[in-house]
This record gives structure tokens, C-alpha cells and sequence, in this order.
């Protein structure tokens, strides 16, 4: 068994053949590459983007980066594409096929159906004089002096150029594009980076109208009415002010211990001091008091005490405040 001091040698070597093999990239990067992202801008359809093996891997990959920043993507499985998956390939796409020898049996059944379809061919190879180089529109240079692996065998180099190649191009056709921050935060919506870079959200970003306000006088008939059209609360006040409300529990608790309580008033069974929420205050804020009060909507009232709306929970998670 290798002494630990070797195992860290061995990790060396293979960081360092793949950072020469992504370095010597870039020396050989030349005016294909232009082309190649000036054809996948002007796609008009979507960028399918295929392999075998592990350069479907590579594909998949490449192909969720591309559709995160601006430019919708496919992947597609050479063979499956060859029992009816074939139908997502549009006659306005592009096709972006990985292959590190360029000669795979597996891929040419795809790429000869992609040539029939018209479909332009971005090809990324290890070979430039392979059979899919010859038949593809643009071919960008993916061949590594030798792969990680010590039998120079398992695609270990030559899957890390594939992949640097696909996040070059995905990069150069988002600064094409003019794609900006506010664009990623949209394709983004439910994760950390996507909320990071979206303007602060506040609940006048998010709340809802008030709806009608009861007076005081009103009945809980009335307030069966308000609480199923506004989403589980009757506000109750008097010239744009809040007096108190009534949701949905307090309308079940009532119920339960009175059968006759559609007759009452609802300044009986309101709650005079509701808690609240201002229209610039931070939506995380309001879903920390709703959290805090067990309550899963708020009205929303100015510093003067006019209402301006009702915040409700579903709405701030959606929006992305939780």
C-alpha cells in the first residue's frame, strides 16, 4: 500500500496535468472558438448538447450551465435520441457533441440525423481529423497531451478540457448576450446565489389590496363572506384605519362553541390589537412575525395607521423571502 507522502504526490500529478491540459487550452483557443459562439447566439431554437460515456456527462453539465445563464439548452443521449427522443431536436437549434476520439459508433446515428434535420455541429474532440470533425460546422480543439489516469486510459484530462471548453463558451455567450446579474437572479429564484443578488425584498414588493373593511357594526356573516374572499382575513375599522381583525381560526374556535354565531358582531370576536407590518419593512421581517405569532397573513398599515394591504406567507415564500 502507497505511503501517504506518495497518495499526496499521486493527487499532485493529476491537478497538475489537468491544469496544463486546461492551460494549454487557451494557447490554442483561435477564431473557431469565435465562430462557435457566434453560431449558438444566433440559435433561434435551443443548444443540444450530447456525448457517450463520460463525455455525456461532460454534456449534461454543460448544457445546465448553458440554460442558467440565458441560453436554453438540451441534453440529449445519442441512443435514446434514436428511439423517439429525437423529437426535442428543433430545425432552428444548434448542437454542441462531445467525443473524445470523434470516431464513437454510438454518437453517428445522432449526428447523422442532426446533419438531415440541417442542424448545425459544434463539435468538441480530442481528435480535429476524426469523422465527426469532418462533418461538423465548427470544431473546437479538445485533445490533451496525455490523460491523468497512470494508463493513460480513464478520460480523466480530457473530460476536464471538455468541460472548461463548455463553461468558456457558456461565459462567452452570456457576455454576448449582454446577459446581467438581475438575469441570473431570475433564472435563480430559489437558491442563495439568486437571492443574493436580488434587490432587497420588502412587503410593499409583495402584499396584496386590503379588500373591503368591515365596520364595526358588521355581522359575522359578513365576516364569513371577507374571510373566503380574502384569504382567511376580515379586517375591521373605520375611515382607512384598522380597529381589529378576524381569521380563520378565530372563526373555527367560534363555531365550535357557539351554533348560533353568525349573528354576532365582530367587534365581539376581533382582535383589537392585531399584529402588523409596515409596507417598507423587510419581507424576512414579516415572515419572522408571522413565525413568532403563529399567524400566515398580516395587514399591512402605514406609520399613521391607514391600511395600505395584507401580506400573506404563501406570496413571501414564493417571492423567495423564506
Amino acid at each position: 500500500m502507497p505511503e501517504t507522502a506518495t497518495l499526496v504526490d499521486l493527487g499532485r500529478r493529476v491537478l497538475r496535468l489537468e491544469a496544463e491540459a486546461v492551460a494549454a487550452l487557451a494557447d490554442r483557443l483561435d477564431e473557431s472558438f469565435d465562430r462557435a459562439v457566434r453560431l449558438l447566439a444566433g440559435a433561434r431554437g435551443r443548444v443540444i448538447v450530447t456525448g457517450v460515456g463520460k463525455s455525456g456527462l461532460v454534456a449534461r453539465k454543460i448544457a445546465a450551465t448553458l440554460t442558467s445563464t440565458g441560453t436554453p439548452a438540451s441534453y440529449l443521449h445519442p441512443i435514446d435520441s434514436l428511439h423517439g427522443d429525437l423529437g426535442i431536436v428543433g430545425e432552428h437549434d444548434v448542437a454542441i457533441v462531445l467525443s473524445k476520439s470523434g470516431d464513437s459508433s454510438h454518437l453517428f446515428g445522432l449526428v447523422g440525423s442532426l446533419q438531415r434535420r440541417g442542424v448545425p455541429i459544434v463539435a468538441i474532440t480530442g481528435d480535429v481529423g476524426s469523422s465527426l470533425a469532418r462533418v461538423a460546422t465548427v470544431v473546437l480543439d479538445g485533445s490533451v497531451a496525455e490523460e491523468a489516469c497512470p494508463h493513460d486510459l480513464a478520460p480523466t484530462a480530457s473530460t476536464t478540457a471538455a468541460l472548461a471548453l463548455g463553461d468558456a463558451l457558456a461565459v462567452a455567450l452570456l457576455e454576448l448576450k449582454g446577459f446581467r446579474r438581475e438575469d441570473f437572479a431570475a433564472l435563480h429564484p430559489a437558491g442563495e446565489l439568486g437571492r443574493s443578488l436580488l434587490p432587497i425584498l420588502r412587503v410593499e414588493d409583495v402584499m396584496l389590496p386590503p379588500g373591503r373593511l368591515l365596520p364595526f357594526d358588521a355581522t359575522m356573516r359578513e365576516a364569513v363572506v371577507c374571510l373566503a374572499r380574502d384569504r382567511g382575513l376580515a379586517m375591521v375599522g373605520k375611515d382607512g384605519r384598522l380597529g381589529g381583525v378576524l381569521t380563520t381560526g378565530d372563526l373555527t374556535r367560534l363555531a365550535e362553541r357557539d351554533p348560533d354565531f353568525l349573528g354576532r358582531s365582530v367587534s365581539e370576536i376581533m382582535t383589537r390589537s392585531p399584529k402588523t407590518t409596515r409596507p417598507g419593512e423587510l419581507a424576512a421581517a414579516a415572515v419572522g412575525t408571522m413565525e413568532r405569532n403563529g399567524v400566515i397573513v398580516l395587514p399591512v398599515v402605514s406609520d399613521d395607521g391607514q391600511i395600505k394591504g395584507v401580506v400573506h406567507l404563501h406570496d413571501l415564500m414564493r417571492a423567495g423571502a423564506v
